[in-house]
């Protein structure tokens, strides 16, 4: 049991910890734990009002000194309020708490909470879109065509990121719109 413990069960944890400490920087690490703070199940139970002002301070462009010294004070009565709001009990996304706060008006007595719920929601979204982006530009930036234009490699980058939607495109329909175009580049001879 000790052999299977230190030298397997040990050893692959120790692989997986290195690999994420590898992939996500300290900063991203903790990013993720302060949005952790704002899960709405179990009536906030993971609040932690200090995490998610750092989480702000993080976000420094969309928060001032000013707005920071307040926004302890606001996410302690918005959460003390929340935990009394029928409407925002059982939600286990925060999407929904965004939702119920615009629908109550909340976002307007809440506003830096709100932004705050905004900014945690986008960021994930903006992250995968960005390292989709570079890993598309790396597939389509080869040796080979490096010394493309920009125009060419963003025409490209659109077609790659968006395949579903050119899939559903047909080959007569490109024809057509091809022979349309009053200015076409030919570059075939």
């Amino acid at each position: 049991m000790h052999y299977y413990h230190v030298e397997i069960f040990l050893v692959a944890i120790d692989a997986i910890l290195t690999g994420l400490n590898h992939r996500f920087s300290e900063t991203s690490s903790e990013l993720l734990v302060c949005m952790a703070c704002f899960n709405p199940r179990k009536s906030f139970s993971n609040f932690d009002v200090d995490k998610l002002v750092r989480l702000a301070e993080i976000y420094s462009e969309n928060f001032d000194i000013g707005e920071l010294t307040v926004l302890p004070t606001e996410l302690k009565s918005f959460v003390n309020r929340a935990r009394r709001t029928p409407d925002l009990l059982g939600y286990n996304e925060l999407g929904k708490v965004a939702e119920i706060m615009v629908k109550t008006n909340m976002n307007t007595s809440y506003r830096l909470v709100y932004r705050l719920i905004e900014l945690t929601l986008i960021l994930p979204v903006a992250t995968a879109s960005v390292e989709r982006i570079f890993s598309a530009m790396s597939i389509i930036n080869t040796d080979l065509r490096s010394k493309m234009g920009d125009e060419w490699l963003n025409d490209l980058m659109i077609c790659y990121n968006e395949k579903e939607i050119f899939r559903k495109i047909g080959n007569e329909q490109i024809k057509k719109r091809f022979e349309e175009m009053k200015n076409r580049h030919c570059f075939f001879r």
